[in-house]
């Protein structure tokens, strides 16, 4: 194969497959230091590892977010969607970010009922929602709410805190301009919101299809980050 055969977006891709390898080795020796950190009561260390951790932990989440991404464009991502048990899959986004949570003081609210089933591809929408956890993450000031609920035939997804909300340019725009640009100075590049409107597309039912809006308001009078899937 010569040079010119290689397609970049295979090298980019491969290569992304090899970043993403790593950091989940670097994660697990954080996560081992931490834990020592802890079991030695040394509360800084322990601090500045699970703010490290965080910040891995969302690394490594965009990283499969674009290796997503290029099988959506190459149209060899397996799609699978099956009926499942939506408060299982909250239960699981939540185990993945408790740790984060408690050490920061925010607590998750959630509203679903355990016998609420749908009908979604799992790790698409467990993406999305950690995904969405993440951002809410970072701009709480202590409270989440996560609420799925059954209406209009569909299934309205919230995640909401009580932060300051998204700012004026982000709504007009229902966050879908938020990856036409990158802010340099919150390293924000809007690929999570992308990612979020694509997976919520291709979830399609009777003629319709999922949808991703953003809204401020909710029960905390924050950010709203809202999936509904048909």
């Amino acid at each position: 194969m010569t040079a010119e055969e290689i397609s970049f977006t295979d090298l980019i891709a491969s290569s992304i497959h090899d970043m993403k390898n790593s950091v989940n080795i670097q994660v697990s020796a954080l996560e081992c230091m931490a834990l020592d950190a802890q079991s030695r009561g040394d509360r800084d260390s322990f601090k500045t590892l699970v703010g490290v951790i965080a910040q891995a932990y969302r690394m490594n989440a965009n990283l499969i977010q674009l290796l997503t991404l290029y099988k959506f464009g190459k149209a060899i991502y397996p799609l699978d969607i099956s009926e499942q048990s939506v408060r299982d899959v909250i239960d699981e986004a939540l185990l993945q970010t408790h740790s984060m949570m408690d050490f920061k003081g925010i607590s998750v609210q959630v509203d679903c009922d355990p016998g609420c089933y749908w009908y979604f591809d799992k790790d698409l929408l467990s993406g999305v929602l950690l995904n969405a956890l993440n951002n809410a993450f970072n701009y709480t000031k202590d409270q989440i709410r996560i609420a799925a609920i059954p209406c209009d035939g569909g299934l309205c997804l919230r995640v909401e805190d009580n932060g300051s909300g998204y700012p004026e340019s982000m709504l007009h725009c229902h966050g879908v301009c938020a990856n036409k640009s990158s802010n340099f100075y919150s390293g924000s590049t809007g690929l999570g919101f992308y990612f979020s409107a694509q997976v919520a597309k291709m979830h399609q039912n009777g003629g319709r299809c999922g949808s991703l809006t953003i809204e401020n308001g909710g029960l905390y009078g924050g950010g709203c980050f809202v999936v509904q899937l048909p």
